[in-house]
């Protein structure tokens, strides 16, 4: 039997944590918490929860955080959580971990959630946070393990409630400027970079998240899964740029790599109907093409397993958009149809 423990790093989380351990605390032998300096009810509600916690001085560093926790964690197993998620489901995967030789990294789901009401929805990332004893963090933030293990895909879930509006207004700067950080550590890094246009892209910043994301593309080895989500990220960040002619470019030298991917689909559809929106000349020929696009979104379906996937563009949310598109159009049997499809609104995607 392999020894299980929970391993987090955490500061000011009285909010979340005592859900987050809850979550996991039957699947794990035991919970280790890192405070890095909460002035809230942090560490004592962490212990009323069971865990064990120490204290670690921030250094403007995840990994030195991160790497403390799994030392003192010193299991066959460490689970990497944050206070700010929650295990929705997979515990019993979790828990068979204990019979199971630890000479490979788990991955699982995290679903990051965001809007509210019947704008809320969530997009799929797999992350590396099952651990066997001995591995470490990479990275001054956005931080990775450091490994040549095999990566195997865990049937677990994480609810992630990171970007909500109150939680990226606390994030505003200090991201951004860990990252910078790690540039000037790291020159060239594509995943930095990476990050660095996604910070730029969460706070509008769009031109400078368009060049970063062009510049990660070019400093990444391809193949990697987060190529899908940087293609869809840089798109919308040149559409926001009125560069659509560019962004149609982009998106068609990329369409062999994704014209099975709804969020592909869906990309395209958004960035010519905002084209014709912008230049209204055009609109003959782009509707046609705005159409064909979340049509085949519903052919292809919902597709989790890829990488900044959103719930809904294989599904719901093109219905919804073909609904508006065809009620603009006069064509009202068919916004009918659709405006029906899109109340159907399905369960969570499974992997």
């Amino acid at each position: 039997m392999y020894s299980i423990s929970l391993a987090m790093i955490v500061r000011n989380e009285a909010a979340s944590i005592r859900q987050c351990l809850d979550s996991i605390r039957p699947w794990v032998d035991r919970m280790l918490v890192i405070d890095t300096g909460s002035t809230d009810d942090t560490q004592s509600l962490a212990r009323q929860s069971g865990a064990r916690v120490e204290n670690f001085p921030w250094v403007d560093d995840f990994s030195a955080a991160r790497n403390r926790s799994l030392e003192l964690a010193d299991s066959d197993w460490n689970v990497v959580l944050d206070a700010d998620e929650v295990m929705s489901s997979g515990g019993e995967t979790i828990a068979l971990l204990r019979q199971q030789r630890p000479d490979f990294v788990g991955s699982i789901r995290q679903d990051n959630h965001f809007g509210t009401g019947q704008s809320e929805g969530f997009a799929s990332s797999w992350i590396s946070r099952v651990l066997p004893r001995g591995v470490r963090y990479g990275g001054r933030i956005h931080e990775q393990p450091l490994h040549t293990l095999t990566v195997r895909r865990l049937e677990v879930y994480l609810d992630h409630a990171g970007y909500s509006p109150e939680a990226m207004i606390a994030k505003d700067g200090r991201n951004g400027a860990l990252l910078e950080r790690s540039l000037l550590d790291s020159p060239g890094d594509g995943y930095v970079l990476y990050q660095l246009g996604k910070d730029h892209s969460v706070y509008h910043r769009y031109e400078l998240a368009a060049q970063y994301f062009a510049q990660a593309e070019l400093a990444l080895p391809a193949g990697l899964t987060l190529a899908h989500d940087l293609l869809l990220r840089w798109i919308f960040a040149l559409k926001k740029c009125n560069q659509h002619g560019q962004a149609v470019e982009l998106a068609q030298s990329r369409m062999v790599l994704w014209e099975q991917s709804p969020d592909y689909w869906f990309a395209v559809g958004d960035l010519l109907l905002d084209w014709a929106c912008v230049e209204p000349e055009r609109s003959e020929v782009l509707m046609p093409m705005v159409e064909a696009s979340w049509l085949r979104c519903l052919e292809i379906g919902e597709r989790p397993d890829l990488e900044g996937a959103v719930q809904g563009r294989g599904s719901y949310l093109a219905s919804a958009n073909l609904a508006v598109v065809y009620e603009g159009l006069g064509r009202a049997d068919e916004a009918r149809k659709y405006r029906e499809l899109a109340a159907r609104r399905p369960k969570r995607a499974v992997i």
